[in-house]
């Protein structure tokens, strides 16, 4: 087996061995030089404590050092390359951690071999190791095999692994969505009977892998999986509750199919660095797959077979703030996520009936910074199967784009204010600071978005008459 090795894995090794210790490299940058994928950090882990191999590491790593693992054995340093790069390497001495039943922190107890060590990881394809300076590739749980085959299992028994660290349940999860592997059945298993483990497991933590999931290249295989497994029941409950039992005599979308499509559609309508949505939008992917969540409780049966879920944008705009707040997202993201849920149908009534340049205004002005991304979750959410519909739909989309281009040549959007601020409108009427000066403002704004600007004396004209028709 051939390796193409980074120089400076082959130049720590050999001062780490001139000092009597081994070195190797582990877990996913072995896992990646079998994928020929380059990564950008390298893990080791070593037979050294860290006050022997600290000197090593920090001779080694003249451009930066750290230590803020050192109670967890681990030492990191970053050296630059002359063309600029970093290389990162984290360093750690072998491991064969106790765990606590009510925790998924271990308490770190040193281990004597790299076998050891590699048999508390993970996964097997991220059980291998490769010795340097000698290369000599240690494989003891068959995770190259795995590997070949597209396979997730654990070291040793799955029951005991996820008991140890619940957490892995998530990464095995977020793996399906970024390699594209599937879960061993026996591992799969332990999943599904263990999936309550994953209550001792902080929000943050289960939030993190979220995002990685729905950041790689195959968000719906990673979502389709965690629910699969039962932990979506746990950790995004909205999401299963997606799968609405279909009455024979009531006609509507399984919404849960419909979403996944969804999130594939506004995956393929993001754009290069340089475009407006850049990818992977994590925004953008949230609100693709929490934009229907409303609907298993906006549901009603209506005469003729016809089923409704009125105000599901409401509704499911609250239910993503209160589910993104619990996984401790952060303020921003929950606001935009939500706002996008709550607006994602806005753009229906345009179909039927195009728009004036005033409800136009308002559309651009409501979805603020968010105007590119509202367009491409609309676009994903119509995935009407009657080509004459998603015709009619996609040209009249493509033409309020336009319209609103049209209008952005003759006015900032993005800067509309009221044509009187609010010390004009106290001058005029006399008014004091309070809440008439701001209903005052709110009107003038409102007159602005339905007339576009206008001269001083007209905006003056209005204000009056608004004011003296209290």
């Amino acid at each position: 087996m051939s390796f193409e090795v980074w120089p400076e894995a082959i130049e720590l090794g050999r001062l780490f061995a001139d000092e009597g210790y081994e070195l190797a490299l582990v877990g996913g940058p072995v896992r990646d030089m079998l994928l020929h994928r380059r990564s950008h950090d390298l893990d080791f882990c070593t037979s050294a404590r860290p006050e022997q191999f600290e000197p090593i590491l920090r001779r080694w790593g003249r451009d930066g050092f750290w230590d803020m693992g050192r109670k967890f054995g681990t030492l990191g340093a970053m050296r630059r390359r002359a063309d600029g790069t970093e290389v990162q390497v984290e360093v750690t001495t072998y491991r064969s951690d106790v765990y606590d039943p009510d925790s998924r922190k271990p308490e770190v107890s040193y281990g004597d071999t790299l076998e050891g060590d590699l048999s508390r990881r993970d996964f097997t394809v991220n059980a291998m190791a490769l010795r340097v300076p000698d290369l000599e590739f240690v494989d003891p749980f068959g995770g190259a095999n795995d590997l070949a085959k597209g396979v997730l299992r654990t070291p040793v028994d799955p029951r005991q692994s996820f008991d140890d660290d619940p957490l892995r349940m998530m990464r095995a999860v977020r793996f399906v969505a970024q390699l594209g592997f599937r879960i061993e059945p026996e591992t799969a298993e332990a999943i599904t009977d263990m999936v309550d483990r994953i209550g001792i497991v902080s929000a943050e933590r289960v939030r993190d892998e979220l995002v990685k999931m729905l950041l790689s290249d195959r968000p719906r295989a990673g979502i389709e999986a965690l629910v699969e497994s039962g932990l979506a029941d746990i950790v995004f409950p909205e999401v299963p509750a997606l799968q609405l039992e279909i009455d024979e005599h009531h006609r509507h979308k399984d919404v849960f199919e419909h979403t996944m499509i969804v999130i594939d559609r506004a995956v393929a309508l993001e754009t290069g660095p340089d475009g407006p949505v850049p990818a992977p939008d994590l925004t953008l992917r949230l609100a693709a797959l929490m934009h229907d969540i409303g609907k298993p409780k906006t549901r009603r049966f209506e005469a003729g077979g016809k089923v409704s879920f009125h105000h599901h944008d409401a509704v499911g705009a609250k239910m993503t703030r209160k589910r993104l707040k619990a996984l401790h997202f952060d303020h921003h993201v929950v606001d935009d996520v939500a706002e996008l849920v709550n607006l994602h149908l806005r753009f229906h009534g345009y179909v039927d009936e195009p728009w004036t340049d005033s409800a136009v205004r308002r559309y651009v002005k409501d979805a603020g910074h968010l105007y590119e991304r509202l367009n491409r979750l609309t676009r994903a959410d119509a995935t009407t199967q009657n080509r004459r519909k998603a015709m009619v739909f996609a040209s009249a989309m493509d033409e309020m784009e336009q319209r609103v281009r049209d209008l952005k040549e003759k006015e900032d959007f993005d800067a509309i204010r009221p044509d009187l601020d609010g010390n004009e409108i106290m001058d005029l009427l006399g008014l004091e600071p309070g809440p008439m000066v701001g209903r005052a403002y709110k009107h003038m704004l409102e007159y602005r978005l339905d007339n576009g600007p206008v001269d001083h004396d007209t905006a003056v004209e209005e204000l009056k008459r608004w004011y003296a028709a209290l």
